[in-house]
């Protein structure tokens, strides 16, 4: 037995205990649910959750972790669709500590606000906020990422969201602590900023902004966002997808890295935000979709800003089951929202221990149902009338010409239609399509008795790909109730939801999935890692070996090994 594995639980414990305080070590059951279950996938046991307050305590749980030779899980939001940020099953060699990051906020202004420093626990939502006084924006925005989503789990997995110009969540610039090969743990800071050299004086100044301007430095060969990706998008005869998961031009230390590493800060660029207009498009001939795609993307002098996909039965779902998402956004904004979520787990987790699931999912959805639709008239007159629904907004300097174009191709159309957004009717049909995204999980706990599972895919097709409705062999047809379609048309990024009747294996069906996709040259996942779901390619399997040679970190991610130094694996 090795030094390392002779240290006691009891001692560890104890060790991490005195770092964060009792309050943050959490050991039972009840306390670590929320932290070790996944969002929509994913769930096992830990050692313990520590949550930390500053980068130091962050630097020394780590430090006790590796040394005490345990596997280390980093978790920020926890809002991942794939649970590549929780324990999955009971198969690990070693104990887990989970390291959640909430607790270190903390979002850093540099170069005059055109770029950021954001430490582990910064959310989208708390970044939008600070840059908002600058009129300016980030990567991701409302609409395009997850509730309370961290920004550093973004860059973990090239999270790609709505905002067509601006591609896959991508930087070269990043503080991290990696594990060598001979299990010495390395801080390594290539965040482009003069901090010291000694790990302690380096997080510490970071945690307090002590750096000045002349300490940051700009050198053009760093990128801090994916600055190719609009020409890249504009390629709509390309035969290969525009963003995908395991590409491997966009996998560079902690772009990509799922936890593969200790991320402690990155620096990202910021964006102007413009002015813009929303037109709404519903067509009953899939190919009306396709040439207002191509269209605007190939010939607009500048890119649409974003380009949303709905089909009538997401719609439908994401009406009924999606109306508290919607309605507390709406009336309240998202900086609330993750504390909501944090309670329903804890309630969840108190009745799940006397046998009773989904109680509040239940009660929430009694009381939605007795509520009027939320949704603006048009809307829902367009719901009647088309079966597939595009959003699209475009920066108002290229209004004229986005008016022009829809208004010459749809006059006289029998099979589609469009109206310009007011300024309401444009945020709602956005926040529709974000609410979307969790209805399917809502309808399952609302449903227990006639549905086995979610289905979930995100997919990305070629760019040339003009045959992007899905046909499912009858046998699959029928072993779903329900097929949520919807997702980043113009980047042809689909997210399919597939709700399975009882009594039918949703893993089986996943791997036909699969075969279906492999013949349509899809590649996916497209933009939520592959978590516990997908098998990593072997691109992406050997960079998370290179980043994680001794398998410390968030081992089993892609379906890879568990076990130390990726024992079995390959």
């Amino acid at each position: 037995m090795t030094a390392a594995a002779s240290i006691t639980r009891d001692a560890l414990l104890a060790q991490m205990r005195q770092i964060v305080g009792s309050s943050h070590l959490l050991t039972d059951e009840q306390s670590t649910r929320r932290f070790r279950k996944g969002h929509r996938t994913g769930e096992g046991n830990v050692l313990a959750v520590v949550r930390p307050a500053s980068l130091l305590e962050q630097w020394r749980i780590l430090q006790a972790a590796v040394a005490a030779d345990r596997i280390v899980i980093m978790q920020a939001a926890n809002t991942g669709l794939t649970g590549g940020s929780t324990p999955d099953g009971a198969d690990y060699d070693r104990e887990i500590v989970l390291i959640s990051t909430l607790r270190i906020t903390g979002v850093q202004l540099i170069n005059d606000g055109e770029q950021v420093v954001c430490l582990p626990g910064a959310t989208l939502d708390r970044l939008e906020q600070a840059l908002a006084p600058l009129n300016r924006e980030p990567h991701s925005v409302i609409g395009s990422s997850c509730i309370g989503a961290s920004v550093l789990g973004g860059i973990c997995n090239n999270s790609g969201g709505a905002l067509v110009r601006r591609g896959p969540a991508y930087t070269e610039l990043a503080l991290y602590a990696q594990v060598k090969d001979d299990g010495a743990l390395e801080l390594v800071n290539h965040l482009g900023i003069e901090l010291g050299n000694d790990p302690e004086e380096i997080l510490t100044r970071l945690q307090n902004g002590d750096y000045t301007p002349q300490q940051v430095h700009n050198e053009a060969t760093a990128k801090a966002s994916d600055a190719r990706y609009g020409e890249h998008v504009r390629d709509v005869d390309a035969d290969t997808p525009a963003r995908f998961n395991a590409d491997p031009s966009r996998l560079f230390e902690a772009s990509g890295s799922a936890g593969k590493l200790c991320l402690f800060a990155v620096r990202l660029d910021t964006f102007p935000k413009e002015p813009s207009t929303v037109f709404y498009i519903g067509s009953n001939d899939p190919h009306d979709l396709t040439e207002v795609r191509r269209h605007l993307l190939a010939e607009l002098p500048r890119l649409p800003i974003a380009g949303e996909y709905i089909h009538r039965t997401a719609f439908d779902i994401g009406e009924k089951y999606g109306k508290d998402t919607f309605l507390v956004i709406d009336r309240f904004g998202t900086a609330k929202v993750p504390a909501a979520f944090a309670m329903k787990s804890r309630v969840d987790g108190f009745f799940e221990r006397f046998g009773l699931r989904g109680v509040t999912d239940k009660v929430i959805q009694a009381l939605m149902n007795l509520l009027p639709s939320h949704l603006p008239a048009r809307m829902r007159e367009y719901r009647d009338r088309f079966e597939h629904h595009l959003l699209v907004r475009v920066s108002n300097d290229t209004l004229e010409q986005t008016r022009s174009f829809l208004s010459e191709y749809f006059t006289g159309s029998d099979s589609g239609a469009y109206f310009e957004c007011d300024a309401d009717e444009g945020r709602k049909a956005f926040l529709h399509r974000f609410a979307i995204a969790g209805a399917a999980i809502r309808y399952r706990e609302s449903h227990r008795s006639s549905v086995e599972d979610i289905l979930a895919l995100d997919i990305a097709l070629r760019r040339n790909d003009r045959d992007w409705v899905e046909t499912l062999p009858d046998e699959m047809e029928e072993q779903i109730i329900h097929k949520l379609y919807y997702g980043h048309f113009f980047c042809h990024v689909f997210h399919q939801d597939y709700i399975v009747k009882k009594g039918n294996d949703p893993i089986a069906m996943e791997h036909r999935m699969w075969k279906l996709l492999d013949e349509r040259r899809a590649e996916y996942p497209a933009e939520h890692n592959v978590g516990h779901l997908y098998v990593a390619k072997p691109a992406l399997a050997g960079f998370y070996r290179e980043l994680d040679p001794t398998n410390t970190f968030n081992p089993g991610i892609g379906h890879t090994s568990k076990k130390k130094h990726w024992g079995g694996c390959c």
